[in-house]
């Protein structure tokens, strides 16, 4: 099991990519930590990482609000005495055109795509440099580094988060921390749900592999950057998007 004993804490864990993230680690042996606001479906998620053999517990957590996760990280250091990986998974979405965007439709998504993940990274650094090792694993997107019609709060704050994690990985890195992103394309996950069937079609048909990517195929990658099999690698960001951006 390649995160056996590590504790990993997982935002925006109740479903999709978050979710599978939260399984796939308890699989590999971490002790997982999961976050969310979501509070019966997050239950759900600790219970099939504890049949998984596991150990595991849940935060019921806005990851926007820096109290709840000074407190929240605080608890699992004192629960388990050491946080050995972050995943900043945590995202919404409050699309519409430049024109027509509110003020609240693009706070919201800064709040929790972009800030929240200040907020836990910031709060996990101290220890991390203590214990003179650690990862943290940011969630950006290909709209990250693309852009993307109609969602201009959505790219800023991906934009954003690759620029933590490559001011991150030159900061922490000589502490023995490694920071690096994913940026996922088109997966399968609730954020589609209010996406017409007829975009959705056009979707798939822009991948070169044909189809949306699955939660569990981002999770793997996680896994990956959060085991010593990627000892090396600081400061990638890594595209799991099916080719779609060829």
């Amino acid at each position: 099991m390649r995160l056996k004993g590590k504790v990993a804490i997982i935002t925006g864990a109740a479903q999709g990519i978050g979710a599978a993230t939260a399984l796939k680690f308890a699989q590999e042996g971490a002790i997982v930590a999961a976050c969310d606001r979501n509070a019966e479906a997050l239950g759900a998620v600790v219970e099939a990482c504890r049949q998984a053999g596991a150990q595991a517990s849940a935060f019921c957590v806005d990851m926007s609000d820096r109290e709840r996760v000074d407190e929240m990280v605080a608890t699992v250091r004192d629960r388990y005495k050491r946080i050995d990986v972050l995943v900043n998974n945590a995202g919404i979405t409050r699309d519409a055109r430049l024109q027509k965007m509110t003020l609240k439709q693009f706070d919201d998504v800064i709040d929790v795509n972009l800030r929240a993940v200040f907020h836990a990274s910031q709060a996990v650094a101290d220890g991390m440099i203590a214990q003179g090792s650690g990862v943290i694993l940011n969630a950006s997107s290909v709209v990250g580094i693309y852009g993307n019609f109609g969602q201009t709060n959505y790219a800023a704050a991906k934009f954003g988060v690759i620029g933590f994690t490559k001011t991150w990985s030159r900061e922490l890195g000589p502490k023995g921390i490694r920071v690096n992103a994913v940026a996922p394309g088109f997966v399968d996950t609730p954020i589609l749900a209010t996406i017409p069937a007829e975009v959705l079609e056009k979707m798939r048909a822009d991948v070169p592999l044909g189809r949306l990517g699955k939660p569990e195929e981002v999770a793997n990658v996680y896994a990956f950057l959060a085991s010593d099999e990627a000892s090396y690698v600081n400061g990638a960001v890594i595209e799991v998007a099916g080719g779609m951006t060829l």
